[in-house]
């Protein structure tokens, strides 16, 4: 599917890859570009920068995103293009509390069903339209450093797979974008697995160049990083090395950090 002439919107759009896209679809000659986020100003400010049209969203809110299809509707009478790019992580395992795990489903799984209860029909209706899951390298791979991103971003591989079975005969071409780390702030210096990653991070503008490219190509899955494609197979070849492989890393990683932890706690004890 081509940008140009299309009416697009983008969730999380106030900053990092999603304020990306917005630049990149507006360049590309998207007719309309509705840039939404929870933060009201981060989105004006995209919104200003790009000459689009901003709406607050808490993606996670059921009635929030019909407000936003609504609106967008109301405004350009149709929705060509809907990146679902919200996301959000939380640190922790077995620790991470419950109230965490459910602002994770919500907004990396849930926002995804509400978004294409909301559309579909009518792109359907309209001849045709594209979904596009901004996931994660995570949800082919896993995370170590976060259980629940790693689990819901499984999910949302998932769920965007599964609307492709069911409505891609239809006209609806879905895409699920997987990259490794990207310059965002959802990235912590502090944490050693971050750090890994951000040792092959590349920018929001370049993820979003390779997100348009797979958009215009119709790709399902979207690989800013080349290499995931490679780890994937690998972990497909052979699961129980792959997991051992894993193991080993999680291992390396966390060492220093779990040693400066109990430093800490000694020194407090003390």
């Amino acid at each position: 599917m081509e940008v140009r002439d299309r009416v697009i919107v983008v969730t999380g759009a106030g900053r990092g890859i999603g304020a990306a896209l917005c630049r990149n679809f507006v360049a590309e000659g998207a007719r309309a570009v509705v840039v939404s986020d929870c933060d009201a100003n981060a989105a004006a400010s995209v919104a200003k920068e790009t000459g689009g049209l901003a709406i607050c969203c808490d993606v996670g809110r059921e009635d929030d995103i019909r407000n936003l299809v609504s609106r967008t509707v109301q405004e350009f009478g149709r929705i060509d293009i809907f990146c679902s790019n919200a996301g959000i992580t939380a640190p922790g395992g077995l620790d991470c509390s419950n109230d965490s795990w459910q602002k994770l489903w919500d907004v990396n799984v849930m926002s995804r069903l509400f978004a294409a209860r909301a559309v579909i029909p009518m792109m359907i209706e309209q001849g045709g339209g594209s979904l596009v899951h901004t996931a994660s390298a995570a949800g082919l791979l896993t995370e170590i450093g976060s259980a629940g991103y790693s689990v819901t971003k499984h999910a949302d591989v998932a769920m965007a797979e599964w609307l492709s079975v069911c409505y891609g005969r239809q006209g609806i071409r879905v895409s699920c974008v997987c990259p490794l780390g990207v310059e965002t702030d959802m990235l912590d210096e502090s944490d050693p697995i971050h750090r890994y990653l951000h040792l092959h991070s590349i920018s929001a503008a370049a993820a979003a160049t390779a997100i348009v490219r797979g958009i215009r190509t119709e790709e399902f899955l979207i690989l800013p990083h080349p290499e995931v494609a490679e780890f994937f197979r690998m972990k497909a070849e052979d699961h129980d090395r792959w997991l051992r492989g894993m193991q080993r890393l999680r291992q390396k990683l966390t060492r220093g950090k779990e040693a400066n932890a109990r430093h800490e706690n000694a020194k407090r004890a003390a």
